[in-house]
């Protein structure tokens, strides 16, 4: 049996924190990969994981040979990616998560290019809006559109700022007045990411000090575009990335509000497991993501 096969499943195990986690990640059976961890510790003759009903954890034995296969199996990556550059072109599937709004506007023709460039690869793009676990979910590659958030399992490289601006059309703004402190949001329909039934705050930061102010609207929706458009519609005051709005800005279908105080500013992240930091497939993609939307970052503030 293949001692590397047996590591790579031992380390997905662990980052993955149990065996059916891991098989997803693997395209493999749970008991495809719970064979390769025993017959490695049938030869080393060690107990590397506890397991249980609930959790599987590594032992003291095992969180230090996790380490030492991390270690070797970047290694062996590293080799490969030496090789394949020299000797061809990158072969093999790539799973990639993204936001919808994102995903659609900039990241699926940047993705086109991308395999116009690397015409072996396959890409496997899924959008949506909900927060996406990618080691559970089995995705190589992830692109996420938050506040930084640090993790022990998941490298994260920025791409760029994401800048968020409040703003509503002109008609509501006529209709019930402008806004000129966060606080009297309050008293405003304002249109927000999340669930009716939860408290939605909207922090703002000015020369005057930073407030939180609760918000509720006629219409709330994980989709920016679904808030963008009924904003546009006169239905309340949305707060969204700047990218997602910037066209009804020009067009002044929409206008900004309190223009002197700001949101936290959200970043474009790419995210992908640790133990796949030295892929090729991998390291390509981050790769030209970065140049593909790090130069560009100010059309995206």
């Amino acid at each position: 049996m293949d001692k590397f096969e047996q590591m790579r499943a031992f380390v997905q195990v662990v980052v993955s924190g149990g065996f059916a986690a891991a098989a997803r990640q693997m395209g493999q059976s749970r008991s495809a990969v719970n064979k390769l961890v025993i017959a490695l510790e049938n030869d080393l003759g060690v107990q590397l994981l506890h397991r249980s009903t609930r959790v599987v954890s590594p032992t003291e034995t095992g969180l230090a040979f996790y380490d030492r296969c991390v270690e070797i199996l970047a290694d062996v990556e590293e080799a490969e990616r030496s090789v394949t550059q020299l000797h061809g072109s990158p072969k093999g599937r790539l799973r990639l998560n993204a936001p919808m709004t994102f995903g659609t506007m900039y990241l699926a023709p940047a993705i086109a290019d991308f395999l116009v460039q690397y015409p072996d690869l396959q890409v496997e793009l899924t959008l949506n809006d909900r927060f996406v676990d990618p080691i559970e979910e089995g995705f190589d590659v992830t692109v996420r559109i938050a506040e930084p958030q640090p993790t022990s399992s998941l490298f994260v490289q920025p791409l760029a700022p994401a800048r968020r601006v409040l703003c509503a059309s002109p008609t509501y703004l006529e209709k019930y007045g402008i806004p000129t402190h966060p606080m009297e949001l309050r008293s405003h329909s304002c249109l927000h990411y999340g669930q009716v039934a939860m408290e939605n705050r909207w922090t703002l930061r000015g020369a005057d000090g930073e407030y939180t102010a609760i918000v509720r609207g006629a219409l709330c929706s994980n989709n920016g575009e679904v808030l963008r458009d009924a904003a546009i519609r006169g239905l309340g005051i949305t707060l969204l990335p700047r990218f997602i709005v910037e066209t009804a800005l020009q067009e002044e279908a929409l206008q900004i509000v309190l223009p002197t105080y700001y949101p936290p500013e959200l970043s474009i992240d790419v995210l992908y497991p640790v133990n796949r930091h030295l892929s090729v497939k991998i390291r390509l993609l981050v790769d030209f993501l970065r140049e593909r939307f790090g130069q560009r970052s100010e059309n995206r503030s």
